[in-house]
């Protein structure tokens, strides 16, 4: 998939996010690290240096990014940039929505939303405000052949016991793979554990197909790397549930533990702009695809077939 912000856009639109954290006192460690790691790591801008940059204001920003495209990509890593200052003031969230007020539309942005609750109302109403704009997407991340599942007692066990089937599968195949990746993060099926229902069939496959594991910084980067496959509302969703949980440490339940500051760890910050920059290089969105109908196909070319680059 291209990548939204062209070469000829990478220094505007840095300049544009360093303004959008350049408050109270200036952009965290964290902040900077993250924003330089984007930079170099997915942009491939080496000759930039974020403190020689000069940042813009919100005007200026605004008239300077105009395509739609763009200007939804620079909202969301504001966004993302804001979520990494901890803890998180009411300055820098109305810093960012001053921005993206500019860039347009920021008032049917979830991300912006749900930072705005999270200052202004509390982690509750946050919570709740991302579960109502996860659910109306749902479906969309929901496995193709599932989207009709109703979550029934039998329809449950069904669906773990053709799952436990993939035992038979050749090792190698990403049936035989997936049932392999759960017992070694020590993980249930989905389907067979309230806290990991059915719609963690299609997580569980993108965890796989991705390459990336269960800590917090590659949960964060598998939602990095879709929506750099796919700019879409609902892996944009996603995206903000994994900063959620693993960077501001709002979102949690009892199988989730909230965390903060996941992108401060050392390599984390890198690790981010490599997934942005795999998932711009893939040919095709494997989120989407009927994962159940390629159990029997080795994950290799599950991966080969969508473009899926290897880590480095």
């Amino acid at each position: 998939m291209a990548r939204v912000i062209e070469d000829a856009m990478v220094e505007t639109v840095s300049q544009a996010l360093l303004g959008a954290i350049n408050c109270d006192g200036g952009p965290t460690e964290e902040q900077t690290a993250v924003l330089r790691a984007i930079i170099s790591g997915y942009w491939g801008r080496t000759d930039i240096d974020v403190a020689t940059l000069t940042p813009l204001s919100a005007k200026q920003a605004g008239a300077a990014i105009t395509r739609p495209d763009q200007r939804r990509r620079t909202r969301e890593f504001m966004v993302l940039l804001e979520l990494c200052r901890h803890p998180l003031t009411a300055t820098q969230v109305d810093r960012v929505e001053d921005y993206c007020t500019e860039l347009g539309e920021a008032e049917a942005d979830a991300g912006l939303e749900v930072t705005r609750d999270l200052v202004r109302d509390g982690i509750e109403v946050a919570m709740t405000d991302y579960l109502r704009f996860f659910e109306e997407s749902e479906s969309e991340v929901s496995e193709p052949t599932l989207k009709e599942f109703d979550g029934s007692d039998e329809s449950r066990a069904d669906l773990v016991k053709q799952l436990r089937a993939y035992e038979d599968l050749p090792a190698g195949t990403l049936g035989y793979e997936f049932l392999e990746f759960h017992r070694t993060n020590n993980l249930p099926l989905p389907g067979e554990d309230d806290n990991h229902p059915a719609v963690f069939l299609a997580h569980d496959m993108n965890h796989l197909i991705g390459g990336y594991g269960t800590s917090g910084q590659e949960e964060i980067a598998l939602g990095a790397m879709l929506l750099g496959i796919n700019d879409s509302d609902a892996h944009w969703i996603n995206f903000i549930g994994n900063l959620a949980v693993h960077e501001a440490g709002f979102l949690s339940s009892e199988e989730l533990v909230s965390k903060t500051s996941t992108l401060g760890r050392e390599g984390a910050a890198e690790l981010l702009a490599e997934a942005f920059r795999r998932g711009s290089e893939c040919t095709g969105d494997f989120s989407t695809a009927d994962h159940l109908a390629l159990a029997s196909t080795p994950l290799s070319e599950v991966q080969a077939g969508f473009g899926v680059p290897s880590r480095v």
